[in-house]
């Protein structure tokens, strides 16, 4: 039981555990933005068939507000802030990745494959897609 207790106080206490719980709770946000920007998109202007065209302009307007999320609380007090705009570049390039995954979730559960309905992919995209970003973030943008 001790060592339960100690290992709580050290999660508690741990710098990651605090940018991890911010990062869920922006990206919860970001999420939400996503999926306002893309469910209309792909329900009613694109349909289930070409909703994977929904994607790009949901993931846009998510991570334009997502770079501010993070940069301003996520990973406050971590890292440096770099004003050259190389930092910019790299959360950019995170968030194509995280792009390219929602991309291919859409593309493979709603596309010829499946022909599963457009709102399915948020499932992935929900709880893969923030896992693996966060990791990238935290190494490559804002380290």
């Amino acid at each position: 039981m001790t060592a339960i207790l100690k290992q709580f106080r050290t999660w508690r206490t741990s710098p990651v555990l605090g940018q991890l719980v911010r990062f869920g709770i922006a990206g919860a946000i970001s999420t939400a933005i996503y999926s306002a920007a893309y469910l209309p998109l792909a329900l009613f202007v694109f349909g289930r068939r070409l909703s994977v065209l929904a994607v790009p302009p949901g993931f846009l307007v998510a991570a334009a507000a997502g770079f501010v999320l993070h940069s301003k609380w996520s990973f406050r007090g971590y890292g440096t802030r770099d004003p050259s705009g190389r930092q910019h570049a790299k959360f950019i390039a995170v968030q194509g990745f995280g792009m390219a995954l929602n991309l291919a979730f859409t593309w493979i559960i709603t596309g010829p494959l499946f022909h599963g309905p457009a709102w399915l992919p948020l499932v992935p995209a929900v709880l893969v897609t923030p896992i693996a970003t966060f990791g990238l973030n935290r190494q490559l943008v804002f380290r």
